[in-house]
């Protein structure tokens, strides 16, 4: 099991950016594959993007794909998600994610830890 903490919401105008960082406890954290995911009112959890363990492999919801970028730090337990060019409907609360599940997942039930979230909201 991994404790996750996310940090970096805020607001911003269209077209802004924000990096979100996840940080992990635990030595074990190069080991998972992590994700991140986000939940608008009334709607139900996204998938966001997710990395694999080295960081050789990503993949991204195509919602955010070439705005968005998901990087992991290894040495630090934390990873990153750089949003780019952010849209008024990319407000959401932003979950980061963790499963040992091999492979990158982008349903929620293929993770087990989540962070409390971090609100994202983009002005128009």
């Amino acid at each position: 099991q991994v404790q996750l903490v996310e940090s970096g919401g805020g607001l911003v105008q269209s077209e802004g950016s924000l990096r979100l960082s996840c940080a992990a406890s635990g030595r074990t954290f190069s080991t998972y594959s992590m994700a991140w995911f986000r939940q608008a009112p009334g709607k139900e959890r996204e998938f966001v993007a997710a990395i694999g363990w080295s960081s050789s492999v990503t993949y991204y919801a195509d919602s955010v794909k070439d705005r968005f970028t998901i990087s992991r730090d290894n040495a630090k337990n934390t990873v990153y998600l750089q949003m780019n060019s952010l849209k008024p409907e990319d407000t959401a609360v932003y979950y980061c994610a963790a499963t040992k599940v091999l492979g990158l997942r982008s349903t929620p039930h293929s993770y087990n830890d989540w962070g409390q979230g971090t609100q994202v909201t983009v002005s128009s």
